[in-house]
C-alpha cells in the first residue's frame, strides 16, 4: 500500500481504477498473472492488458525506480562511518550519472546539428547545380 493518503475515496473510483490499485498493491507478479490468465480465457483482453502494462510502464516499474533512487540502500546499517561513506558514494554516483546524461544530450545535439548542416550543404549544392546547366 502507499504511504500517502489517496485523494480520491475508493468508492468514487471506477472498477478499472480499483482493479489497478488492487494489482499494484500485490506487485508485478499479480500484473503478470492477470495478463497470462486473460490470454488463456480471452486473448484480446490479454493483449489489451499487455499493451496497458507496457504503455503505463508497469512492466518496468521496479527497474526504473531502482535507477533513480536507491530504495533500501538508504537504510542505516548501524555503522555511522560506513553509512557516511555509502551516502557520499551514492551522491557521487548520482552526480556522475547526471553529468554523463548531460554529456550524452550534448553529443546528440552535436550529431543532430552536424546532420542538419550536412543536409543544408547538400541542399544548397543541389540548388546551384540545377541552376548551372541552364546558364
Amino acid at each position: 500500500m502507499s504511504t500517502f493518503a489517496d485523494p480520491i475515496p475508493q468508492e468514487a473510483r471506477g472498477w478499472f481504477a480499483r482493479a489497478e490499485a488492487w494489482l499494484d498493491a500485490r506487485g508485478k507478479g499479480a500484473w503478470i498473472a492477470a495478463m497470462v490468465l486473460s490470454f488463456i480465457f480471452f486473448w484480446p483482453v490479454g493483449l489489451a492488458l499487455l499493451a496497458y502494462m507496457i504503455w503505463s510502464k508497469k512492466m518496468f516499474k521496479s527497474s526504473c525506480r531502482a535507477k533513480r533512487s536507491f530504495g533500501p540502500a538508504f537504510r542505516s546499517s548501524g555503522n555511522t562511518a560506513f553509512d557516511a561513506y555509502k551516502a557520499d558514494t551514492l551522491r557521487r554516483l548520482e552526480d556522475e550519472q547526471i553529468a554523463f546524461e548531460s554529456f550524452l544530450e550534448r553529443l546528440r545535439e552535436a550529431k543532430d546539428k552536424a546532420e542538419f548542416d550536412r543536409f543544408m550543404d547538400e541542399r544548397g549544392k543541389s540548388g546551384t547545380e540545377a541552376e548551372t546547366p541552364n546558364a
